[in-house]
């Protein structure tokens, strides 16, 4: 199981924007079970693939 409570073998796609993020709030739909961390940390997490435009931005 990954740090974030993944199986292991499943990849986390990470938009490189989200490094850059200094407060995001994850977890799962119920506010307890919620981890609010800087973005920079998913540098560091095994299997994560930081991805340049993955993601699109708001608005």
């Amino acid at each position: 199981m990954s740090l974030i409570g993944l199986p292991a073998e499943w990849p986390v796609l990470v938009d490189a924007r989200i490094l850059e993020t200094p407060t995001l709030f994850i977890g799962s739909g119920i506010r307890p079970s919620k981890l609010v961390v800087n973005g920079a940390l998913f540098a560091y997490l095994p299997g994560v693939r930081v991805i340049e435009g993955l993601g699109k931005p708001r608005g």
